[in-house]
């Protein structure tokens, strides 16, 4: 990185298979390459994201996701803060790599959580083998919540991006607002309700497409 600064909130050290964090770029400021997958989303500001020889303006709420090995860079027209998430990719034999995809928040049609309209869920990746993992965001209207405490194999990396609300854990119960980051391990308890006058929403990561106890091999 060059004029950036890094604000890791989870990663291998805390004993998560995934690294997120949240890139605070200067003007001109860069992030390179990596050798794992990477997904960006775009939080304030404008980026321009270079890769296979063509350059692509990310403003707010635009993202990209980056193939394990994909040459690229990122580079911010002005102050810009980025959601960054980074991941070892995990192939599947006779199954091609997943594609670089570049798009914003703003294309992506919603849908309502089992049938609630007041929560709508957009998901920013395709739900495709190659694939393996998932972003989504997730919008509450005022006093929406989830219909029951889920518990998932998966785990997650949560950063809340508008207005706030309670989020369980266990048995433990925690008032959230916009910039907040969650990490969920599997199996854990979770709940989320939305508190206040304007929606909450949230960027979600989970593993995904794989089989939680990894490749058999023979």
């Amino acid at each position: 990185m060059k004029n950036a600064s890094a604000i890791v909130h989870a990663g291998p050290a805390l004993g998560a298979a995934f690294t997120e964090y949240t890139a605070e770029f200067e003007p001109k400021g860069e992030l390179g390459n990596t050798s794992a997958q990477r997904f960006i989303y775009v939080m304030d500001g404008t980026v321009m994201l270079e890769a296979k020889g063509k350059r692509h303006e990310l403003g707010a709420r635009g993202y990209a996701y980056l193939p394990e090995g994909l040459p690229h860079k990122v580079v911010a027209k002005e102050k810009s803060r980025v959601a960054v998430i980074e991941k070892p990719y995990e192939p599947i034999e006779k199954i091609e790599p997943p594609r670089l995809i570049v798009s914003s928040e703003d294309s992506v049609s919603s849908h309502a959580l089992d049938g609630d309209s007041d929560l709508q869920v957009k998901c920013l990746l395709p739900d495709e083998p190659p694939f393996d993992f998932a972003v989504n965001t997730m919008v509450y209207q005022p006093g929406a919540a989830l219909g029951m405490v889920e518990m998932h194999v998966m785990e997650h990396g949560l950063v809340m991006l508008e207005g706030g609300g309670i989020y369980r854990l266990g048995d433990s119960w925690y008032p959230v607002r916009a910039g907040d980051f969650i990490w969920m391990g599997p199996w854990c308890p979770q709940w989320f309700g939305a508190i206040g006058k304007v929606p909450a929403k949230y960027l979600i990561y989970k593993n995904w497409n794989r089989h939680p106890l990894g490749e058999l091999k023979k």
